[in-house]
């Protein structure tokens, strides 16, 4: 079947910003994630993970940590009641330390690789999709795409509207305090 999708960020959006997630313990859900993914799964949308993780690249951290956050983010949203359809990340990083992980990419946001491999795998509706996330770069991918940019002021959220999104050619559609404020406005439309 086919329906719109929430492209979601991660760092700084679903998670508490703490720079690399290196560790475990390093990744802390934000209040109120769960139920806004809870939310958005009661109301039908694809809710998919769409994030840079170039921590990878520059030999922060195995890309197998990536995927040990990732089952942590899935277990602990499941005891909420809470589920991702889909998770996408970006390991890449131009000049990396990591050499398997140094080459230019169409995946790393703002450029549209995730989301292209996302509508490959879903069926989604993406003129009546959304990207939801604390950077300017989400926007831009918003804008690239022709999603509905949602920027939390979670995150990054408020020093990228103060200092950078002025002088952005894109723009966020709406300015949400949180997931949970962001999943509300978009379900009141």
């Amino acid at each position: 079947m086919i329906k719109p999708a929430v492209f979601l960020d991660r760092d700084g959006t679903i998670n508490e910003q703490m720079g690399y997630v290196n560790d475990l313990c390093r990744f802390v859900l934000l209040p109120h994630t769960a139920e806004a993914i809870r939310m958005l799964n009661e109301h039908d949308y694809w809710t998919i993970i769409i994030s840079n993780q170039s921590g990878v690249a520059r030999g922060y951290f195995p890309i197998d940590l990536v995927h040990s956050v990732h089952a942590r983010m899935q277990t602990l949203l499941a005891r909420e009641g809470a589920h991702v359809d889909g998770i996408y990340f970006c390991p890449h990083y131009p000049g990396a330390r990591v050499e398997a992980f140094g080459e230019a990419c169409n995946c790393r946001k703002p450029r549209p690789g995730l989301i292209e491999k996302a509508c490959r795998e879903f069926k989604i509706d993406l003129p009546r999709s959304y990207m939801v996330g604390d950077r300017y770069t989400d926007m831009e991918l918003a804008g690239r795409m022709n999603l509905t940019g949602i920027l939390v002021m979670t995150g990054y959220g408020k020093g990228d509207l103060k200092y950078i999104i002025p002088r952005s050619a894109h723009k966020p559609h709406h300015v949400a305090q949180d997931l949970l404020d962001a999943v509300k406005w978009i379900l009141q439309r």
